[in-house]
């Protein structure tokens, strides 16, 4: 930010401090207006008159009035033009009190709209000049008395083109900022209709085939021990729908694949069952990572599994980044009831011992697997120092259970038929 910036933000932090500094400046150049001789044997001569104690007075009521010129713009202008009338008439000889009502309507001409700056300068302008005209002490041709029409005529002018630049710039301004948000809502809108296009594709790629292997799956386990060529063939349906399922998902997955991503792995995906694994990785690059399970014999579902080290995981990546050289973490894997709950602590001696909470594309992610699974993540520092992940996580999904439920009954009454009507052809 450069200096000229800087002023103006302090400025625009304190407006009464710079109309009092105006203010101050417009009564010193009055005062010194008013004691030089404009038509002088050689020229503008200084020192030579006086003015009279009225005219200081209105001067310094003006100045004084100039203060509160951004709060009351038309009161100000009605307070100096009043003032400058009074010189106008009384002010032998005459001080430059004009100067305040000049300002006055430069404000007024910034700060309202055009309609209301035609009026008050026509107004000013009638006022003042007329004033000085008919019933000052100058003749009504006097360089002074055009002088005040001249001044006023400008002070409306430049304020009503401040007051333009200002449209303008805050319209841009808007105009950017609409612009900006609109794309932002188009990106967000989009991002949205193909998460649920390719949601839907995936659907209709996997339920058919899956549906077909659950029938058919069932239909070789109905006919095993009777007529094992049957089950042979079923069994071969099978191998045929799952390749084919496989193949969809592939190619509606390599959809989402840019040029430049890795290919897709071959080996499964990693789970609990790994986790000692992970924590030797921590260990040899220098973090002390304890690890303690209580659910031995506990068959989690892929996608709990996967996420549950997914969670430790990215947990001990933010210990290694942020906890600091001598941290200390503590891995724990304990099924309660129907929930395995995984947790992450640490014991934080570094200066950011961690990401704050909701802070950090980590902890979002965390966050989006749990909720997915309908489970609930919990984060935030320790008392005393560190830092705590913990996750509860279902044992089983309510989609598995429903699916189970409606699959088990649908391979029964499917498996039922079709064994039927092999037996009815053979």
């Amino acid at each position: 930010m450069s200096t000229l910036e800087r002023a103006r933000c302090r400025a625009g932090a304190h407006p009464l401090a710079v109309d009092a500094v105006i203010a101050a400046g417009a009564l010193v150049c009055m005062v010194v207006s008013s004691f030089a001789v404009p038509h002088g044997a050689h020229g503008v001569a200084w020192g030579i008159r006086t003015p009279d104690p009225l005219s200081l007075l209105l001067m310094t009521l003006a100045a004084a009035a100039l203060v509160f010129r951004r709060y009351a713009p038309k009161t100000v202008l009605a307070v100096t033009g009043a003032a400058s009338v009074v010189e106008c008439v009384t002010g032998d000889p005459r001080a430059p009190v004009a100067m305040a009502a000049v300002i006055a309507l430069f404000t007024v001409a910034a700060t309202t709209d055009r309609r209301t700056t035609v009026w008050a300068g026509l107004l000013t302008m009638t006022v003042l000049t007329t004033a000085a005209m008919v019933a000052g002490p100058l003749p009504w041709y006097a360089q002074e008395n055009l002088a005040i029409f001249a001044w006023t005529g400008i002070g409306a002018t430049a304020g009503d083109a401040v007051r333009s630049r200002r449209a303008v710039v805050q319209a841009i301004r808007e105009r950017a900022e609409r612009a900006e948000r609109t794309r932002e809502e188009e990106a967000r809108r989009r991002v949205a209709e193909e998460r649920l296009r390719i949601a839907r594709d995936l659907h209709d790629v996997v339920a058919h085939h899956i549906a077909l292997v659950n029938v058919q799956a069932g239909v070789a386990a109905h006919v095993m021990d009777k007529r094992p060529d049957q089950a042979k063939e079923a069994l071969g349906h099978v191998r045929e729908a799952s390749r084919s399922a496989l193949n969809e998902l592939r190619a509606t997955v390599g959809l989402l694949r840019q040029s430049g991503d890795p290919e897709a792995p071959t080996e499964p995906a990693p789970g609990l069952h790994v986790l000692d694994e992970l924590a030797d990785t921590f260990r040899n690059a220098g973090l002390q990572v304890e690890v303690a399970r209580a659910d031995q014999g506990t068959t989690l579902p892929a996608a709990v599994d996967l996420a549950a080290y997914r969670i430790v995981q990215e947990a001990l990546t933010n210990v290694q980044k942020h906890a600091g050289p001598e941290a200390k973490a503590e891995v724990s894997v304990v099924r309660v009831g129907p929930r395995i709950e995984v947790t992450v602590l640490d014991n934080g001696s570094g200066d950011d011992t961690a990401p704050e909470e909701g802070g950090g594309h980590g902890l979002l992610g965390m966050r989006e697997r749990v909720t997915a699974l309908r489970g609930t993540l919990t984060t935030g520092p320790r008392y005393g120092g560190g830092f705590r992940v913990h996750a509860i996580l279902p044992v089983k999904t309510d989609t598995d259970d429903r699916t189970s439920d409606r699959t088990g009954d649908r391979t029964n009454g499917r498996a039922k038929g079709r064994a039927a009507a092999l037996g009815d052809s053979v």
